[in-house]
């Protein structure tokens, strides 16, 4: 009995809302429209949702739009990671961690 009330007390995965998806996908799009980014792909963890962006579909992502609910208090629940799991920007607020991808001047390279 104590294994039922241990699994219904644990939470469930972690997913984006509308709102926070529509944040998101604002800034995909444009990326897109730009010739940057080509797909992505949407997780959902125990412990954090993670957004992933690629130039190519077999390619690994260019970066990825983390939630870490358990970071909430701490440093912030948002987080923006480059290529080699490097923390670009990390904060409380979404559209203020989506805010690096205004300062980049991003440029198609053929």
């Amino acid at each position: 009995m104590n294994d039922v009330a241990d699994l219904s007390s644990q939470p469930g995965p972690v997913f984006f809302d509308r709102t926070e998806l529509a944040l998101i996908l604002r800034v995909y799009g444009r990326m897109v429209a730009a010739g940057e980014w080509r797909d992505y792909a949407m997780i959902g963890h125990r412990e954090v949702a993670e957004f992933a962006v690629f130039r190519r579909s077999g390619d690994a992502p260019l970066y990825r739009v983390e939630k870490r609910p358990a970071l909430r208090l701490k440093q912030g629940q948002w987080a923006v990671i480059g290529e080699g799991g490097i923390v670009l920007r990390r904060g409380r607020e979404l559209a203020q961690v989506l805010r690096v991808f205004d300062s980049r001047k991003f440029k198609v390279v053929e």
